[in-house]
């Protein structure tokens, strides 16, 4: 089913959403990958504050490309997943509302989000060009030392997602596995 949603995402909207889900995105979002998220977490190790307030909102795991003359970004790909496995689950406990990256994610992550009624959606690998035009403003909010891994705050317009685990834990990585095994 196509649904259109407006980010950030409450747990209604979250509650909303089924894995399998085609999903249109618009309004704001920020990527963050690798390192930042290690900095955040090492920050709240530290016992200091988040540089962005991520209750409700939407982390793309994504280091976009240098923009192109009269673009707000470059190519803007999802990136592996896993590799933020690690710091996840604390952020979700901190309110974040949902994710976007690629591949599958840990036990500990699918806990966090059902605990939090969150979701993580994929967004198709390969077609960070297209993905980019779905992207209308771009601006570095944190760790600009960072480069393309600082934080950055993104409007998008209708960016298409797919709900890969939704806020019960279904997990469209198993069931579509299931489902094509019983129709071969």
């Amino acid at each position: 089913m196509d649904k259109h949603i407006t980010a950030p995402i409450t747990k209604e909207i979250s509650k909303s959403l089924r894995s399998g889900d085609y999903v249109y995105i618009t309004g704001t979002i920020y990527t963050a990958r690798d390192a930042a998220h290690k900095r955040m977490y090492d920050i709240l190790a530290e016992g200091g504050e988040l540089p962005i307030d991520i209750k409700d909102q939407v982390i793309y795991y994504m280091g976009p490309s240098p923009a192109r003359e009269g673009r707000p970004i470059g190519s803007a790909g999802p990136t592996t997943a896993s590799r933020m496995d690690k710091y996840a689950p604390q952020l979700l406990d901190l309110g974040l509302g949902a994710m976007i990256g690629k591949g599958k994610r840990t036990p500990e992550v699918i806990d966090a989000i059902i605990r939090n009624g969150c979701v993580y959606f994929a967004a198709v690998g390969g077609a960070g060009a297209l993905l980019s035009k779905c992207i209308t403003s771009s601006e570095v909010v944190a760790y600009d030392d960072l480069g393309t891994e600082a934080i950055r705050k993104l409007t998008v317009e209708n960016f298409p997602v797919i709900v890969v685990i939704d806020s019960e834990g279904n997990n469209l990585y198993e069931t579509a596995i299931k489902e094509y095994c019983t129709e071969a």
